[in-house]
């Protein structure tokens, strides 16, 4: 079940403390404020949500199949406030019962599961009837210039560098075709200063398991 990436790994964990900094540790809070019970994150990296959780949460699943990734998760477990258990797994066979989460966070990671609608479609399953989606992820832009410019990106270097990470995908269409209802969503640019990059639009959102 491990998903090998060292050199991506090293870069990454370096460059989400900048993004932190930068913003993105405010979007981490508003991904997961409000959750309460058991709670699945899906792509959990190197634990950065994990002291955002709000008391109400009694159990995160933290799923990570990248080994360097998972191990930082494990670091920073201790420090979170509610329990956290850090495994390894994919998103598309995530190893939870049916209906046993009361909620999925995926944060920046379904531009680069290799099966987005499977993943999609593990995250109904696990889901008790009601259960919440949480979303946080860079997605295809609404404008078609940079729309051509993320189609260009993904069909060279970007993905190879980037672990597999592709710009322009319809996260939130494909939410939809999952089997989800969306109750809320907020789209925005990061960062908000500069010219536009491929990995710009991002999206922040609610949806429940219908």
């Amino acid at each position: 079940m491990a998903v090998s990436h060292p050199i991506f790994a090293r870069l990454f964990a370096r460059a989400s403390v900048a993004m932190d900094e930068a913003g993105v540790a405010a979007h981490r809070r508003r991904l997961v404020a409000g959750l309460r019970g058991r709670v699945v994150e899906v792509g959990a990296g190197n634990g950065r949500n994990l002291p955002h959780y709000p008391p109400a949460v009694t159990r995160v699943l933290a799923v990570e199949p990248e080994p360097r990734l998972r191990a930082l998760a494990r670091a920073a477990a201790p420090a979170a406030g509610v329990p956290v258990t850090v495994a390894a797994g994919l998103a598309e066979a995530l190893p939870v019962a049916d209906g046993a989460a009361d909620a999925v966070v995926f944060s920046l990671v379904l531009c680069s599961v290799p099966a987005q609608a499977v993943a999609l479609a593990e995250a109904h399953r696990v889901l008790r009837p009601g259960g919440e989606l949480r979303f946080y992820e860079h997605v295809v832009a609404q404008t078609p210039g940079l729309r051509r410019v993320q189609r260009v990106a993904d069909a060279t270097l970007w993905p190879l560098f980037c672990a597999g990470c592709h710009t322009a995908r319809d996260t939130v269409a494909a939410i939809r075709a999952a089997g989800f209802t969306l109750t809320g969503l907020d789209r925005f640019r990061f960062p908000e200063a500069g010219l536009p990059a491929p990995a710009s639009p991002h999206v922040l959102g609610t949806a429940v398991r219908a």
